[in-house]
């Protein structure tokens, strides 16, 4: 039986989320969900508060309370021996993407080989009807997987699938995609092109082979129809509706940069009407994605810090992400890559650009989340941070470093699965 609802908790004033299996009504899971005045306890069953059992509890206004002796309730339901245990975090997601990806290609399901991917594509296409102009877009293929070949899929690959219709593809990582023909004609990019800063054009004997990187892959989202706020919405809704099946009701969510020409205020607004119309399935902790110093300073002057918000929609860090991945030899690491002695990967930013954000954002009070798989991008983030400190120190800043490859510093960030790519 799939968790369906939500339940808020409170305890020394840090709030958990509760989720159950479906045996209460929607109306009245609403009524709790949304928080009334009704007093209502919850009666004979298994109930997990985190720390221990019991078989009761109450709700009043939204909030769980212990109950206690001669308390007289508005209403009592049995739980008929049910289990009810908080729900999960997610602590890195992006939703926004999440539920793209739900809605196009689901790749993942099918990355065990280049053949059965391609085979999985040309059924996707034809049992969905595309409209003139629109993309056939999918996320999830990792060549690691794969059993045929060892290689990425390149955009000859995708040709077999269509020459006329666009197809774009992003790995599993977000950090690389490909392309087919269509779409690299309809970009007007030539084998002469510059990538942006930041980005990278794959290429076979200086030729274009449809597969991007990094900001490369932004720029290429460019030339896709971008969806309404109301599919935004929509996205959201998927993603979250899927993550309450498995008893997830809060996330810590990167959304900016799923679609980064829409502006950070209109994504802010999907996620506001949504929670306004009751109809907002996960708490979310909202991941500050900027990559442009004046877009951030225009944000965080509107207000937009550290803990704006409330229980259901809040302003968290401002999220950088300084590298790549190892899937994608994007990381940026000291030395060459094991598996291809041709790239030391790169950052994403230059010294000062990434002084500039961290420092204007650390000054504002703003927490920091930063994105630094490899080492010798990981020397380039602490330098910033050392100097953002050193210039103006902030008690429990609480600036935080993600998915670190450093063994001097006692951390380490790659899977075993990695070891080939990046070494012992």
């Amino acid at each position: 039986m799939s968790p369906l609802f939500l339940l808020l908790y409170w305890k020394e004033s840090a709030f958990m989320h509760f989720f159950m299996h479906p045996f209460l009504l929607c109306d009245k899971m609403e009524s709790i969900i949304r928080g009334t005045t009704m007093k209502t306890l919850y009666y004979n069953g298994k109930i997990y508060t985190g720390e221990t059992f019991t078989d009761c509890f109450a709700v009043e206004d939204g909030t769980f309370l212990s109950v206690r002796e001669n308390e007289i309730y508005d209403e009592t339901i049995d739980l008929h021996g049910h289990f009810v245990c908080p729900g999960f975090n997610d602590s890195h997601l992006h939703l926004l993407g999440y539920g793209h990806s739900l809605s196009a290609a689901r790749l993942d399901k099918h990355t065990d080989s280049l053949s059965g991917m391609l085979n999985y594509l040309k059924g996707y296409l034809a049992d969905h009807q595309l409209s003139d102009g629109e993309w056939l877009i999918g996320r999830g293929w990792n060549q690691d997987y794969f059993t045929d070949t060892d290689r990425m899929p390149d955009r000859y690959d995708l040709d077999k699938i269509s020459l006329d219709i666009p197809i774009f593809l992003t790995r599993a990582c977000g950090h690389c995609c490909v392309i087919n023909s269509k779409a690299l004609q309809l970009t007007g990019l030539t084998d002469d092109s510059i990538p942006p800063e930041g980005g990278s054009f794959g290429k076979d004997h200086d030729i274009l082979n449809g597969l991007f990187y990094e900001n490369a892959v932004e720029m290429l989202q460019s030339f896709i129809p971008l969806p309404s706020k109301q599919e935004i919405k929509k996205k959201i809704l998927l993603a979250g509706e899927s993550l309450n099946q498995f008893g997830i009701t809060s996330v810590q969510s990167d959304d900016y940069c799923v679609f980064r020409q829409i502006p950070a205020e209109t994504i802010n607004e999907a996620f506001q009407e949504l929670k306004n119309e009751g109809k907002l399935p996960v708490r979310v902790y909202e991941q500050c994605n900027f990559t442009d110093y004046e877009q951030l300073k225009s944000f965080i002057e509107k207000g937009n810090l550290t803990g704006k918000g409330d229980d259901w929609f809040r302003i968290g860090p401002l999220k950088i992400v300084a590298d790549g991945s190892l899937g994608s030899r994007t990381a940026h690491l000291s030395v060459p890559y094991q598996d291809d002695p041709s790239t030391c990967g790169y950052s994403l930013f230059g010294d000062e650009q990434l002084q500039q954000m961290i420092s204007y954002a650390h000054d504002k009070g703003m927490q920091i989340a930063v994105h630094a798989i490899g080492d010798q991008c990981l020397d380039q983030v602490l330098n910033a941070f050392r100097k953002a400190l050193n210039a103006s120190f902030r008690q429990d800043h609480r600036h935080a470093f993600l998915y670190l490859i450093r063994k001097d510093l006692g951390i380490i960030g790659a899977l075993r699965s990695e070891e080939r790519r990046v070494g012992k």
